[in-house]
Order: C-alpha cells, then structure tokens, then sequence
C-alpha cells in the first residue's frame, strides 16, 4: 500500500515494508525465508477472529489490561498550565508496555511451531515480558542483555532468571542495547529451524517496525476512548519517551490522522545534544543509515560507522530510531525533542513527590518534557502522556546518580 498522505497517515508500510524511504529489509539470505514466513503467518493472524479473541482475553485477564487513563491533579496544579493525564501503562503485568507485543508474537511463534523464544533487551522490561510468558506457554526462552546494562538493571536480570530464562550478558561495543540486537541476530542465523526472534520495538527488517506497532496499538486505542469518557474530546497534545519507539508508537499511531491532536517523541539527550554524541537522540543529531535490518535515522560518525550513545535509561539507551518515526519526522506529522539525564532525574522526583508513582527513568523523559511546556499553555489544554514503565528496575540508578548510598538508607 502507498505512502498517501493526502489520505491517511496510516497508510504504511508499502509492499515492500517502507516507510517513504525508511524501513525495508536488509537481512542475510538464510534470515529471508524466516521473514518472509513470519510476514505470511501476521497476515493471516490479522484477519483471523480466534487470534485477536486469544489477545484480547490475555490482555484483559493476564495483562490486566485496559489500563488506566489518570489525571494527574496534583502535578497539574503544580506546573499551574495545561491539564495532565497519564496512562498507566506500568500498571500493566510486568511493569511496562513491552508485555502488549511479546503475547502477539510469542502467539505468532507457537502457530508457526517455533519452541525457543530469544530476545534482546536494554531495560530488561522486555526480557521480563518475554521470559514471562514463555513461561506460562513453556517456551524455552534466551534473552540477551548488553553487560552494561545486566549490572545497571540487575532486579530485571534476577526476575527474567526466576522466570526460567537464559539471561546472555554481550560484551561486545558497549555492552547495551545495540549490542545484545546484534547477538540476537546472529543466534537467529545460526539456529534458524526451532527458534522464533522476538524483538521488543519498532525496528528490525520488515515485518517487525508495523507488526510491533499494531499490537502496542491497544494503547492509543484505550487513550482515546478514556478521554472521549473522561473530557468529552480527544487531548491537545500526546507526548510519549522514545529508544526504538514502540510505546511512543502505540500511543501515536490511533491519533495520526487525528490532525488536531499534537504529537511530540521524547528522545534520550544523555549529558546533552554535542559532537561527543553523549546523547542517544538520534532524530536531534543524527542522520540515515541501515543498522538491525532497516533504514532509518542513526547516530553514526562521517564515515557511517555506528557511534555507540549514552543515556542514563538503559531503555532509550539504542543509537537508532523505529524507521515509522523517521518518516513521521520527515512529513512533519510529528515533533522530536531531547531530555537530558538531569532533566528526566528532576520528573522522575517530582512524579514521586507529587502523585505518588515511581516511574521508570524512560517515562521521565517524557514528562519532563511535560514539565516544560505545560505552565505555558491554557487552562483547558489537554496533555496525555505515556507512563509506559514503572521505576522499581532504576532505584539503583537513581540513587547513584542521585548521591544516595543504599547502604546508608
């Protein structure tokens, strides 16, 4: 199908799983017909009413799904502007959107007879997901995890082991997301004929970047009934935390053609946007490229070689964006800002103070950006921001960062 914008926003991928010129597949020969087999078994579970009758009854039953849409009143009348909602995805079973995916493709998986799940996870919150439930399905499940990121998000690592995984620390690069995607892919070569790849965002070679964004779509689709219910119209602005991009994906995706409705991606600004890249905003500072089977906008030096990134969120901390918010960038449909670690720190504080949550350091991201812009606008301007993740995986993060020693508490 065409990239019509005079029609829908919701047009993409074409044939050939671009989004305008980002997207694609650029996969090895023996990945091929693996692609090509998972795209046939999507198109068939899409049409299929059994499939969605299983996802909706395990994500009402098991996930706990719809989750709920909050006004945050508290945080409203301290920022003293626009009315703040956030829907509480960390409410979800897990502690975070990733759950929403993993049931579609480990479902996926099972139809296709695959018996070994792997996975490749930052955060580890889609670790979890995935080591979850394979469990419930009795999958053998492999996750791996950039040894960065194994040490920064240990109470992640040590639940993905109780849940029955493999938990893989890579060592390669800088030990972080980008790295244990690599890894995945190359266990993906080498054991093709029993083992299902499921990847945790909008990335990855066609059919992955649609696939993963039609089942975090649940998200959006709740937001916009919740607040039909709740205000009577849908929000002036959603604002959403951006690594690869699939909870920002859910979330935006239901609005796109909405075209009052303003869309804004928060982006990892690390110690700041500069020429060191100590940031992982690559919309704000980098530039197209192919890395993890698509095109899409990278971090990369002159000679297009992958520069590594930093940010204090293991979850945004990935060099690239989902190809699907490089076109949304690029038709203007959607706005892309930076959060610095300092900033995320200050609305991870207040979040805790004010409403009593603790969010993932991810989610920060996002509502600092709301603790910006929100003083400035009216009075019945209507913010509705994903809390996509809960923040128990980074108190010892936090701490660190914080000056806080954990023995002395």
């Amino acid at each position: 199908m065409a990239n019509d914008l005079t029609n829908s926003y919701k047009t993409g991928p074409d044939e050939n799983g671009r989004f305008g010129i980002f997207g694609g597949r650029f996969v090895s020969e023996t990945l091929m017909p693996l692609i090509l087999d998972l795209e046939a078994e999507y198109e068939r579970a899409k049409t299929d009413d059994s499939f969605w009758a299983e996802m909706d009854f395990l994500w009402k039953h098991y996930v706990g799904r719809p989750s709920p849409l909050y006004f945050a009143e508290r945080l409203t009348d301290h920022l003293g502007g626009a009315k703040v909602y956030m829907k509480r995805d960390e409410l979800n079973h897990t502690g975070a959107h990733k759950i929403n995916n993993v049931l579609g493709q480990i479902i996926l998986a099972r139809r296709m007879g695959k018996t070994r799940i792997i996975a490749e996870t930052g955060a580890g919150q889609h670790g979890v997901a995935t080591a979850t439930v394979c469990a419930k399905f009795g999958l053998k499940c492999v996750v791996y995890m950039g040894a960065h990121d194994v040490e920064r998000q240990k109470p992640n690592v040590f639940r993905m082991k109780l849940l029955g995984a493999e938990v893989i620390p890579v060592t390669s690069g800088r030990g972080t997301l980008k790295d244990a995607m690599n890894d995945a892919l190359r266990d993906w070569v080498t054991n093709v004929r029993d083992t299902f790849y499921c990847i945790g965002t909008v990335a990855g070679p066609h059919p992955y970047p649609a696939m993963v964004r039609d089942f975090q779509s649940i998200i959006g689709k709740e937001a916009k009934e919740q607040m039909m219910e709740a205000e009577g119209r849908l929000p002036d602005t959603i604002i959403a935390a951006i690594g690869g991009g699939s909870n920002a994906m859910g979330l935006f995706f239901p609005f796109l053609d909405d075209k009052e409705v303003r869309i804004i991606g928060v982006e990892a600004g690390g110690k700041g946007v500069n020429e060191k890249m100590e940031h992982c905003a690559s919309l704000t500072g980098g530039r197209p490229g192919v890395l993890h089977g698509n095109r899409t906008y990278l971090l990369q030096d002159a000679d297009g070689q992958i520069l590594e990134g930093f940010s204090i969120s293991a979850g945004l901390d990935y060099p690239g964006i989902g190809p699907e918010h490089s076109w949304l960038h690029e038709v203007g449909r959607a706005e892309y800002v930076a959060i610095t670690d300092a900033e995320a720190l200050e609305a991870f504080k207040l979040c805790c103070e004010m409403e009593g949550i603790i969010p993932a350091l991810e989610p920060s991201h996002a509502l600092a950006h709301v603790m910006k812009i929100a003083p400035d606008l009216p009075p019945d301007h209507i913010i509705c921001m994903n809390m996509c993740g809960r923040g128990d995986k980074d108190i010892f993060t936090v701490a660190r960062a914080l000056g806080w020693d954990m023995g002395q508490l």
